[in-house]
């Protein structure tokens, strides 16, 4: 069965939001007179949001609770911050025109929330918007529940099965699954060095963007 329609997860997959988001991390560290976390460790738990990030940064606050206040500083600083280094990773623009060309819709299912993605997305300009853009705050349940990803492919108007679903966590490949959607593992993303994308159960596994089409069409 020939794939219609591709779904995209955001942070990781689609844009890397690593530098805004590890810089945000960084200035409450040093406004806290704590040294950076370096930016190569970092980076690989930018897939974990805001909490990931601040569990890596302070590791005495064990608990969600104990980080509460942290992860609304934490949003707040980064929601005036959302697009200042982030930038479509190096060969997606060039994917979004292929598949532009090829008249296959495309669409992005993050657990984002909506006020960041929405900004995000307007600053970077993209040269083809998005078919469907489903927030994670859009639902009650985010990846990696499959809903999310069922009403993205709602919207574009094509059956799951006839979606492939590409993502950089665990997460994303669960979810893809559970909704009956082929799945791609971006290895190029943020993966941490004690995970392995080839063992998500991903149908394919890239390690560029520009390896993208190839692997939708190997799907096919």
């Amino acid at each position: 069965m020939s794939i219609e329609a591709v779904l995209m997860d955001l942070d990781g997959t689609l844009v890397d939001t690593a530098p805004d988001l590890v810089g945000v991390l960084n200035k409450l560290l040093t406004n806290r007179g704590r040294p950076p976390v370096p930016y190569a460790i970092a980076r690989n738990e930018v897939s974990n949001g805001a909490l990931g990030l601040l569990r890596l940064g302070f590791p005495q606050r064990r608990s969600d609770s104990g980080l509460e206040p942290l992860r609304l500083e934490f949003l707040k600083v980064y929601t005036r911050h959302v697009c200042v280094n982030s930038r479509l990773f190096n060969g997606l623009n060039t994917i979004l025109f292929r598949l532009h060309g090829r008249s296959i819709p495309w669409g992005i299912v993050t657990n984002k929330p909506h006020s960041m993605t929405t900004p995000l997305l307007e600053e970077l300009s993209l040269p083809y918007p998005p078919d469907c853009v489903v927030s994670g705050d859009r639902l009650p349940q985010r990846k990696p529940h499959p809903a999310p990803l069922l009403l993205g492919a709602g919207e574009i108007g094509i059956d799951a099965e006839r979606c492939v679903y590409i993502g950089d966590a665990r997460r994303d490949i669960d979810a893809g699954r559970a909704a009956g959607m082929a799945t791609i593992a971006a290895a190029y993303g943020y993966i941490r060095a004690d995970d392995d994308p080839a063992q998500w159960g991903a149908s394919a596994v890239i390690r560029r963007p520009g390896d993208l089409i190839d692997a939708v069409d190997g799907l096919a």
